[in-house]
């Protein structure tokens, strides 16, 4: 199965760009680097670890620096795992399926077609990003949900390889946001089911936040 992940067809005041360069991707690792800006408090908070993603809505975050602490997406199942507290928590998140899905790992195995059914998409332009040629793209939620909490997704895609390689999210009414950098992305590894596997230290105090 064949994952889209180009730019495509995204119109213009100023025109339209076409891409029509096809990626088959099974899985993708990368390097991430994610930051929290707060903007009451002026803060900066920076979160550093490894993201492994498979087309089969499969993804593993494990930050390593400054904290310890592991995501799983599994379908629809989502844990936490904080290890210095012994705990994880556990969500169903498939009636929040497109909040999870802007936060964990967006734009990695999305059609363009896809996007554009839950965003207002629109290339705003091109910039530099260590040395490399970027389209940004911006994403403006259609939903009145969603948009409670985002108001924008801006994406740095590499038009080399047609992946994102960063995002930043920002929040609805607080000037808050939050980036995501990946760097040292490689393709169509072999990630076997064991990596998403829910499977925690004995005495792992369980939690059901929603439930």
């Amino acid at each position: 199965m064949c994952y889209d992940l180009k730019v495509q067809s995204f119109e213009l005041d100023r025109g339209s760009i076409e891409k029509n360069r096809p990626f088959c991707i099974d899985s993708l690792t990368a390097a991430l680097d994610h930051v929290k800006y707060t903007a009451v408090v002026k803060d900066t908070s920076t979160e550093s670890g490894e993201i492994y993603v498979r087309k089969d809505s499969k993804l593993r975050i494990d930050f390593i620096t400054p904290d310890p602490r592991t995501i799983i997406r599994n379908g629809d199942n989502l844990y936490i795992y904080t290890p210095k507290i012994n705990r994880v928590e556990e969500y169903n998140i498939g009636k929040n399926r497109v909040l999870a899905d802007q936060y964990l790992a967006l734009g990695f195995g999305a059609r363009a077609e896809s996007l554009k059914k839950s965003y207002n998409v629109a290339l705003s332009g091109e910039e530099e990003l260590d040395g490399h040629k970027m389209a940004l793209v911006e994403l403006v939620p259609r939903s009145d949900e969603v948009r409670k909490q985002i108001t924008k997704i801006v994406m740095w895609v590499d038009e080399a390889s047609w992946l994102p390689v960063q995002q930043k999210f920002l929040e609805t009414g607080s000037g808050d946001y939050t980036i995501s950098r990946y760097r040292n992305v490689m393709k169509n590894l072999k990630i076997g089911d064991g990596k998403f596997k829910p499977d925690w230290p004995k005495g792992t105090k369980i939690e059901k936040p929603h439930e």
